[in-house]
C-alpha cells in the first residue's frame, strides 16, 4: 500500500517539478501566436479552451492502453508501478509534451513531418509510411473489437450481429475523421474523458476504503509464465509509461492550443493522468484476486483483459461500475480509433501538401483510408498484431530523438531527451531480438545486444554534436 501511495505521490510531484522544468528548457512562450490563430480554418485549425483540449488529449492518448495494458503489466508484479512512475515523468511526458510543442513550433505538422525536419528526408519518408500503417491498424482493430463486443450483449436479431455494429463504427469514423474537430470530437470527448476518470476515482477509492492489501514495489517479476522484466515489461506497458501512438494524437491538439504556456498543462499533464490512471488498475489487478497475481493470471486467461476490468468494476463499485466497464470497455478503443484515422488523414495531408478546408480534399483521403481499413477487419490479426507494441516503443524512441536533435539544434539541454531515448534504444532491440515474434534469441545475446545497440544509437548523436560544434572551434582558431 506505501509504494502506491508513494508512487501517486511521485506522479503528482513529477507533473509540477519536472513538467516545470521540461517546459523550460523547451521554452514555452505565451507570446507567441500558435497554429490555431495562424492557421485558423475551421476544420482541424480551431482554438478551443484548454480543458477541453485536456480531456479530447487525454482520451486520445489513453484509449485501452492504460487499463489493459496496466492490467497484463501487473503480472510481473510491483515492479509495474516503477516503470509507470518512471516512464511516466521521464520519458512519456517528455515525448508527449515535445511531440505535441514541436508541431505547435512548426504550423501543426504531424509527427512525420517534424521527424524529417531533424532527421532528415529518409526518416521523413520512414516515419510517413510507418505512422500511416500504425494507425490504419489502431483504428482497424478498434473498430472491430467494440463491434464484437456490443454484439455480444444479450441483443437479439440485427442487434447481435458484429456486422451491424461494425457498420455503425465504422459511419461514426467516417464523420468524425472529415467533419470539423469542434463539432464531434471536441463535444462527447470531455464526457467519455470524465466517465473513465471517474471511473478511476472510484476503483481507487474502493481499494483504499476497503483495505486491500496493495503488495509494496520489488525488483523482481512475478510473471505465473516466468518473463522477466527486461524488456518485456517495458513494452507491455507503453500507454501509462510511454508510447509512440501519443506522438500521432499530440499534433491533432497542437492545432487547437491557443496559448503555448497551456502545453503543459495538455500535453505532459495528459501523460501524467493516464499514469495515474495505469497506477491504479495495475494496484487493483494485483489486490482484487484472492490469489493475488496468480489469481489475476487466471482470469486474464479465462476471459482476457476486459473480463478483468468487468470483475474489478462490479466488484469494487457494484452494477454503477459495471455500466462504467461496459461504457469504457466500448467508447475508449471507438475513440482512440476515430482519431487514429483522422491522424491518418492529417499525415497523408501534410505529405501531399494537400489543403484540408475544402471536403472534397478530406474525402479524397478519407475514402481510401475507410476502404482499406474495412477490408482488413477480414484478416486475422493474431500475429500481425503482435508486432504493435512493438512498433509502438520504436516510434516513440525515433520521436525521443528527433526531440533530442531540436534540443541540440538550440543549444538547449538535450539530456533530458536523450536519456530517455538511449534507455527506448535498449528496450526495442532487446525485445525485438528476444521476443517470439522478433529473432527469438537468448538473453546472453540479446541483452549485451541491447547495450551495444544503444550505445551506438547515443554515439551517433555525439558524433552529430561534434559536428556541430565544428565550425565554431574552427572560427575561435
Amino acid at each position: 500500500m506505501i509504494s502506491f501511495l508513494i508512487s501517486l505521490i511521485f506522479l503528482i510531484l513529477g507533473y509540477l517539478l519536472y513538467g516545470a522544468f521540461v517546459e523550460k528548457v523547451f521554452g514555452a512562450d505565451p507570446s507567441r501566436r500558435t497554429p490555431a490563430y495562424t492557421h485558423e480554418d475551421g476544420v482541424d485549425f480551431v482554438p478551443l479552451s484548454w480543458p477541453r483540449i485536456f480531456l479530447i488529449q487525454f482520451l486520445n492518448i489513453a484509449g485501452l492502453g492504460p487499463i489493459y495494458g496496466a492490467i497484463l503489466g501487473a503480472l510481473y508484479g510491483p515492479a509495474a508501478f516503477l516503470w509507470i512512475v518512471l516512464g511516466s515523468i521521464f520519458a512519456g511526458g517528455v515525448h508527449d509534451y515535445f511531440s505535441g510543442m514541436l508541431s505547435i513550433r512548426h504550423e501543426g505538422k504531424s509527427i512525420a513531418e517534424i521527424v524529417g525536419i531533424y532527421l532528415g528526408r529518409q526518416a521523413r519518408i520512414v516515419m510517413i509510411a510507418f505512422s500511416i500503417i500504425l494507425l490504419i491498424l489502431i483504428g482497424t482493430v478498434f473498430m472491430s473489437g467494440p463491434a464484437g463486443l456490443l454484439a455480444s450483449l444479450g441483443f437479439s436479431g440485427l442487434l447481435a450481429k458484429p456486422n451491424f455494429w461494425l457498420a455503425i463504427i465504422l459511419l461514426y469514423y467516417f464523420l468524425a475523421t472529415v467533419v470539423p474537430i469542434d463539432k464531434i470530437i471536441s463535444r462527447i470527448y470531455p464526457l467519455f474523458g470524465a466517465v473513465l476518470l471517474i471511473m478511476a476515482l472510484g476503483i481507487c477509492s474502493m481499494l483504499l476504503i476497503k483495505g486491500y492489501d496493495i503488495p509494496e514495489i520489488t525488483f523482481r517479476s512475478s510473471h505465473p509464465d516466468g518473463l522477466p522484466l527486461w524488456p518485456m515489461l517495458f513494452i507491455t506497458i507503453a500507454c501509462g509509461a510511454v508510447s509512440g501512438f501519443h506522438s500521432t494524437q499530440s499534433p491533432i491538439m497542437a492545432r487547437c492550443l491557443p496559448n503555448e504556456k497551456y502545453g503543459r498543462r495538455v500535453f505532459y499533464g495528459a501523460m501524467i493522468t493516464e499514469g495515474v490512471i495505469a497506477l491504479i488498475w495495475a494496484a487493483a489487478a494485483m489486490s482484487f484476486f484472492p490469489e493475488g497475481i496468480t489469481g489475476l493470471s487466471e482470469v486474464v486467461d479465462a476471459g482476457g483483459a476486459a473480463l478483468v476490468v468487468k470483475n474489478v468494476s462490479l466488484g469494487l463499485l457494484g452494477p454503477a461500475g459495471g455500466i462504467l466497464a461496459i461504457l469504457g470497455v466500448i467508447a475508449c478503443p471507438v475513440t482512440s480509433g476515430d482519431t487514429a484515422f483522422r491522424s491518418a488523414r492529417l499525415t497523408i495531408a501534410d505529405a501531399m501538401s494537400l489543403d484540408q478546408k475544402p471536403i472534397k480534399n478530406r474525402l479524397i483521403i478519407a475514402i481510401p483510408l475507410f476502404a482499406i481499413g474495412f477490408s482488413l477487419t477480414m484478416i486475422d490479426f493474431t500475429i500481425v498484431w503482435r508486432y504493435f507494441a512493438f512498433s509502438n516503443q520504436a516510434l516513440a524512441t525515433i520521436v525521443l530523438w528527433t526531440s533530442a536533435v531540436y534540443l541540440s539544434n538550440n543549444d538547449k539541454f538535450h539530456w533530458i531527451t536523450t536519456i530517455p531515448a538511449t534507455f527506448m534504444t535498449a528496450v526495442v532491440t532487446t525485445y525485438i531480438l528476444q521476443a517470439p515474434e522478433g529473432f527469438g534469441l537468448p538473453s546472453s545475446i540479446t541483452y549485451p545486444a541491447g547495450v551495444i545497440c544503444a550505445a551506438a544509437a547515443f554515439g551517433l548523436f555525439a558524433t552529430f554534436l561534434r559536428k556541430r560544434s565544428l565550425p565554431l572551434v574552427l572560427h575561435s582558431e
